[in-house]
C-alpha cells in the first residue's frame, strides 16, 4: 500500500474496532448508533461543505476543499463500518471498474436492472 493510504487504513482500523465496540463517549459511536440515517446526514451535509470549499478562489479555498474531503472522507467510512464494509472491498470494486468508461458502465447498469444511479 502506497504510504499516503496508510493513514485510511489505519482510520478503516480504528472505525471498524468502534463498531465493534461502542466506546462510549465517542463521536464515531454516537454516529454509529444512529445509523445510516444518521451517518448519511453527515455525509450529504459534508458533501454539500466540500462543493462550496472547492468553489473558494486561492490557496485558502483550496486549504478549505482539503479540509472539507477529509471530513467526508471520514464520514463515508463510518458508513462503511457501520455496514462492515472493508476498503479492501471498495478497492476491489473500482479495480473491477478500471478502464471501464464510466458512461459504458451505467448504461450496462441500466440495461441489466433498469435503475439509474
Amino acid at each position: 500500500m502506497p504510504d499516503s493510504l496508510a493513514p485510511l487504513d489505519r482510520l478503516m482500523s480504528t472505525l471498524a474496532e468502534r463498531a465493534a465496540e461502542r466506546p462510549a463517549g465517542s463521536y464515531t459511536t454516537k454516529l454509529l448508533d444512529g445509523g445510516a440515517d444518521a451517518i448519511g446526514k453527515k455525509i450529504r451535509e459534508e458533501a454539500e461543505e466540500l462543493i462550496e470549499a472547492a468553489g473558494e478562489a486561492g490557496a485558502d479555498g483550496r486549504a478549505h476543499a482539503v479540509y472539507e474531503a477529509g471530513d467526508l472522507i471520514y464520514h463515508t467510512l463510518v458508513m462503511l463500518a457501520w455496514r462492515g464494509i472493508s476498503l479492501d472491498e471498495v478497492a476491489a470494486e473500482l479495480a473491477r471498474r478500471e478502464g471501464t468508461s464510466g458512461l459504458a458502465e451505467k448504461a450496462a447498469r441500466q440495461s441489466n436492472d433498469g435503475l439509474t444511479k
